[in-house]
């Protein structure tokens, strides 16, 4: 142990002497631990939320999507096959969307329709996955009705269940003399789903591609696009640049989910960075108490630092002490703070005990989600916050003359 480290500790060990220097040692530590664990527990809630929503939002959307700016499009299967030969591409299905009103026993709803093959979507959505009742294979099962998958929300605001009727209105009826006569055909629910995003849940349905084409009274093979899972989701744009250079002529478009969900991402972004900066401003405080501390610790140490300057130590040395002293501080306030952001965050995600309520949220409980690069960044910021308050008292103490300092002891 070096000199100035060993006298660095002896002067912490004394501050149990001196009442008020101790006490606002202690805010200075209390000070930076929770805005430790304040930091560890919002980002890692921040970072749950927008990695959750990510996941669900890429669960029932495709990573890329190849649609036509002239509304369905006949030749889909060829194209299929095109894409699927793209590198980084593992899945793609053929989908048709709509728009229909669903009426069931409790009442009627809006809908979003969408067409789909229940062979390839399981690889490509996460419908297969995410079914509560039925199974993805039963969509396709012959009867005398066509299926339909609703979300849990939907089947509850109509009183639907496994087997139940539903009648859905398309829009694309048929022109008589009388006007325009909207299209209404029976439906028997296959299955049930649920995300948990209320947005999904109580909006979305599926039906087979061939069902969806009846509804929508389609002559002809159409589908309104294809649906793309790739083996990394962050080599969207990449991808989709392949794409649009392989097929993307028009009126053929792709886009990728990082251009269709752009505003709601970026928006997350600002938001965990808006609240980093905010809750840094705890450690601030903390950092500030500390301060406090070590000004006042040089004013009680005054003979001190003349005796140990007269006796050789050198300004570097002085320095260097109370620099020590007020980063063991917050050294030890940041590990504190780990010590309660990390399990308070850990028993957050294992027990999600915090709901939130349908309809407002997108996800239904807080989620949290821990990543090294944000931990490491928190400790940081600490650290250099705390080292930073060291300086000034560490120069003052620096400053003193030994002359002067012992003149009238």
């Amino acid at each position: 142990m070096n000199f100035e480290l060993f006298v660095a500790l002896r002067y912490l060990l004394a501050l149990r002497k001196q009442a008020f220097i101790s006490l606002i040692s202690l805010f200075a530590v209390a000070g930076v631990s929770l805005g430790v664990a304040s930091l560890i527990v919002v980002i890692g809630v921040m970072n749950g939320f927008t990695h959750d929503l990510r996941e669900k939002i890429l669960g029932v959307n495709a990573d890329v999507i190849v649609g036509s700016f002239e509304g369905p499009f006949a030749d889909y299967r060829e194209l299929a096959a095109k894409v699927a030969a793209t590198p980084g591409v593992v899945g793609v299905t053929p989908f048709v969307y709509t728009e229909v009103m669903a009426s069931g026993e409790k009442g009627v709803k809006g809908l979003v329709l969408r067409g789909i093959d229940p062979a390839s979507a399981g690889g490509v959505l996460s419908i297969g996955k995410d079914m509560t009742l039925g199974k993805l294979e039963d969509l396709g099962a012959p009867g005398d009705l066509p299926g339909v998958i609703v979300g849990s929300e939907l089947a509850q605001a109509l009183g639907l269940h496994l087997g139940a009727m539903v009648n859905l209105l398309s829009p694309a009826g048929k022109k008589t003399a009388a006007g325009f006569s909207p299209k209404i055909v029976p439906f028997r629910v296959a299955g049930v789903f649920r995300t948990g995003m209320y947005e999904y849940d109580s909006s979305l349905g599926y039906v087979t591609i061939a069902a969806a084409q009846d509804l929508l009274g389609f002559k002809n093979d159409l589908a309104s696009g294809l649906e793309i899972r790739l083996a990394d989701v962050d080599d969207a744009q990449d991808v989709a640049k392949l794409l649009r250079d392989k097929i993307g002529k028009f009126p053929l478009y792709v886009r990728s989910w990082m251009d269709m969900n752009a505003n709601l991402f970026a928006a997350l972004k600002l938001e965990k960075t808006a609240m980093f900066i905010i809750l840094v401003m705890i450690v601030l405080v903390g950092s500030f108490s500390i301060v406090t501390t070590l000004v006042m610790l040089v004013l009680r140490k005054t003979k001190d630092i003349a005796v140990l300057m007269s006796m050789g130590a050198r300004e570097k040395s002085i320095r260097t002490i109370f620099m020590l002293q007020g980063t063991i501080i917050g050294a030890v306030g940041t590990v504190l703070g780990f010590l309660l952001g990390v399990p308070a965050s850990l028993l957050l995600k294992k027990y999600q005990f915090i709901e939130l309520p349908p309809g407002v949220y997108p996800v239904d409980y807080l989620p949290v989600r821990l990543e090294a690069v944000d931990l490491l960044s928190i400790g940081l910021a600490a650290f250099l916050l705390c080292f930073v308050a060291t300086i000034y008292p560490a120069r003052k103490a620096a400053a003193l003359k030994p002359a002067e300092a012992l003149r009238y002891e």
